[in-house]
């Protein structure tokens, strides 16, 4: 089911001012996705989390997550659907410091109604899954910025959510913790959840099925396609083929190959930075020439729609005159 958000607005009074850090974002994250919200601070990024938590309400659109409209959620449904619906880990981790690891692991399956002993057993065994067995007893204050983290995560899996938020997981970690982090949150989307998360930090990006791209205030969040990853002469797409995606290369190189009128091929290189593909979708016509990869190469496919928000105009008038 994952998460559909349908023209969504978030907007708050700042004295005299109107303040409506998202404006009418839409964008879909199935079951066994992860998600990356990319972008600066102000962007947008943990007030998108806080809706699809259901901790603050939008001031009008519709966000489903895991086939709950968290917008029409009140009293009992609201309470189960935060218990039970999301996990969510915080950026500042929120471990209760007089509490051992396995004791903040066992708090929400307590407040569910397990015994103390399945409790025990069930945070023992996330413990042990995260490699935490042997700092069970130990309190935060005790643990490194990587523990805790591994700590938080499997507090917010205690009841086995079907949607996981995390808020900028890898503001604290060093470059060999988030190595650690990275697997951690590509198995819980392998194992079937929906994995959303907020953060500034490229370095995810390579694990990620989507990323939304978030902007600042007053312009709308674009969200763009699943990565595409290519070896080295494996095609994108062929002459001829219905063009449906815009692409941009991330990292790896394309080659563009054309059949000239006089019958000469005609080749391009394209780099990461750039954009291509964008007559087919825009026009409905098909391919006019065959896309392919020349080494290993990473790839984000949007539609026509994303492209125009994501590029600036002049870009675009840059690039039409080459386009497929």
């Amino acid at each position: 089911m994952g998460v559909s958000c349908r023209e969504v607005v978030v907007e708050y009074m700042a004295g005299t001012r109107v303040v409506r850090p998202i404006d009418a974002l839409s964008v879909e994250v199935a079951d066994g996705e992860l998600a990356l919200l990319l972008g600066a601070s102000g962007s947008g990024k943990t007030t998108l989390l806080s809706v699809l938590a259901s901790i603050l309400r939008p001031t009008s659109g519709q966000a489903v997550v895991a086939g709950q409209d968290v917008t029409r959620l009140r009293g009992r449904a609201l309470a189960a659907y935060r218990q039970r619906t999301v996990g969510i880990v915080f950026q500042a981790f929120n471990l209760i410091a007089s509490l051992s690891a396995a004791e903040n692991v066992q708090l929400p399956l307590r407040a569910a109604g397990f015994s103390a002993s399945e409790a025990r057993k069930r945070a023992d065994r996330l413990l042990a899954d995260f490699d935490l067995a042997h700092r069970r007893d130990h309190r935060p204050a005790d643990l490194s910025g990587g523990q805790q983290q591994r700590v938080a995560i499997a507090r917010a899996l205690a009841l086995d959510p079907p949607v996981l938020l995390a808020d900028e997981p890898t503001a604290h970690l060093d470059y060999v913790q988030v190595e650690g982090l990275v697997k951690l949150l590509r198995n819980a989307a392998d194992e079937g959840r929906t994995v959303i998360v907020s953060t500034h930090d490229e370095r995810l990006t390579p694990i990620a099925d989507r990323v939304v791209q978030m902007v600042p205030a007053g312009a709308q969040a674009i969200s763009l396609a699943r990565t595409v990853e290519l070896a080295p002469g494996e095609v994108l797409f062929n002459k001829g083929d219905e063009g449906e995606l815009i692409y941009l290369i991330v990292e790896g190189e394309i080659e563009i190959v054309r059949i000239t009128r006089d019958g000469r091929t005609d080749t391009v290189l394209r780099a990461p930075g750039d954009y291509f593909g964008e007559l087919a979708p825009m026009l409905k016509l098909p391919r006019t020439a065959t896309a392919r990869a020349t080494v290993p190469t990473r790839l984000l496919g949007m539609s026509g729609p994303e492209f125009r928000q994501s590029v600036r105009a002049e870009k675009l008038a840059e690039l039409w005159p080459e386009s497929l």
